[in-house]
């Protein structure tokens, strides 16, 4: 008996094949989803909440990525675009957000077969089976699924949730448990020396976390020293050690290990002041500043600051899945045959194994969380993990099961990666 003989294959009722696929996200995975069903006829209708494609990417798009133009780039998407006279940017440079949403993803966006089944401003708040809330199991798999948004409520034969996970970030407190809203506690990646620059120009601010995301602000903070006399930079960790963003040279994305290198260099030298093994537990907005107070070694210990840099990762938004049959891991909240590949307490971004529709399959038929969502908490993730994810899980909607089972995930080799990055490479 074959592979293909124990995989289940796509069931559609008659009912069911004349709707179409529900995407949530117009981001790089969500677009690239788009792209894929597009290319094999399948109808689909992308529902992305800005005004816009891409709107997480563009608000951290001063950043750099780690990785080069031909890693970034969906291969059926390429296609797409190059048959409209498109071409691809300098293969070996690796892009910023900003450059990826204006040479890549705006376009993709646009392409006819793709702009016409967008629909902007439609936040989706809730995910369910038509007439049935999550305990009801009759006819469940022939039942179109609901998808609620403010213009309407749109019916689909499947979904993939590509909405990823910028904007639930996860909460300063050790705990993982919410704390105060305040203007002077900052999203991770702030554009320090673009619009952000008078807000931490000539100021103390303490920038929390020990992933890749907070490397690129404290360089970016680095800068803006040199020219802004005052400005004082804090390193906030948890751990003892900052092992995860430090410099590799087992790491073959080269951006990401002199990222590493440069922060070294920084503490060494003085321009940032690193405090290790401080567990935050109470978080206070004072007319001074953003106290944060905790233990350190087992010491009480506290530190006030002008502005605080949240940069401690990320967690999926599983509010709107509620009514939907879900198979989440405990630990990591992605969806349990995946998380072992991927959980950041065992690998790094070049140890995750190839993995595609069945690794991504809930128990509610034809649902899949795709692309950073899918990692949970963990920031295991590439952009081409994502491409192929979307590629194994189309191929399984077309029926193709010798394509959907044919998973091929080649990723950069790495001896370190971030436990909290707050995006992509």
């Amino acid at each position: 008996m074959s592979m293909l003989t124990l995989t289940p294959r796509p069931r559609v009722a008659d009912r069911l094949a004349a709707l179409p696929v529900a995407i949530i996200g117009a981001g790089p995975v969500g677009l690239a989803a788009a792209a894929h069903l597009a290319d094999r006829g399948i109808a689909f209708t992308v529902l992305e909440a800005a005004s816009g494609p891409a709107a997480a990417v563009e608000k951290w798009g001063h950043t750099r990525l780690f990785s080069a133009w031909r890693e970034v780039v969906d291969p059926v998407a390429r296609r797409l675009l190059e048959a409209t006279g498109w071409t691809m940017p300098a293969e070996e440079r690796a892009p910023t957000g900003r450059e990826l949403v204006d040479s890549y993803l705006r376009p993709l966006a646009e392409l006819p077969e793709i702009a016409v089944h967008i629909r902007y401003g439609a936040r989706v708040s809730g995910i369910a089976r038509e007439g049935m809330d999550r305990t009801r199991s009759a006819g469940r798999e022939n039942t179109p699924f609901l998808v609620r948004t403010p213009k309407g409520e749109l019916l689909a034969r499947a979904v993939l949730d590509a909405s990823g996970t910028y904007d639930s970030p996860n909460p300063l407190l050790s705990t993982g448990l919410p704390t105060i809203d305040d203007t002077r506690i900052s999203h991770a990646l702030p554009d320090v020396l673009g619009s952000g620059r008078e807000r931490f120009a000539g100021r103390h601010t303490i920038v929390v976390g020990a992933g890749h995301s907070a490397a690129n602000t404290l360089i970016s903070l680095v800068r803006l020293q040199r020219d802004a006399p005052g400005t004082r930079i804090t390193w906030l960790i948890r751990n003892a050690s900052a092992v995860r963003v430090s410099s590799s040279a087992a790491d073959e994305l080269v951006g990401r290990a002199q990222l590493g290198a440069r922060v070294d260099r920084y503490v060494e030298a003085g321009a940032v002041e690193k405090i290790d093994s401080f567990e935050i537990d109470r978080v206070e907005a004072l007319p001074a500043g953003i106290r944060l107070s905790g233990t350190r070694r087992d010491e009480p210990a506290a530190i006030t600051a002008d502005v605080v840099v949240n940069a401690t990762g990320f967690r999926p938004d599983l509010a709107p899945l509620r009514e939907i049959r879900t198979d989440l891991d405990a630990v990591v909240e992605a969806p349990r045959l995946l998380a072992p590949l991927i959980d950041p307490n065992v690998h790094s971004c070049g140890t995750v194994e190839p993995h595609g529709f069945r690794e991504l399959t809930h128990p509610e038929h034809g649902f899949f969380v795709v692309g950073m969502k899918s990692y949970g908490r963990a920031p295991t993730f590439l952009l081409a993990t994502g491409y192929e994810q979307v590629r194994s899980v189309t191929a399984w909607l077309a029926g193709d099961l010798a394509s959907a089972t044919r998973v091929e995930l080649t990723l950069p080799a790495t001896g370190v990666c971030s436990t909290d990055a707050g995006g992509c490479c």
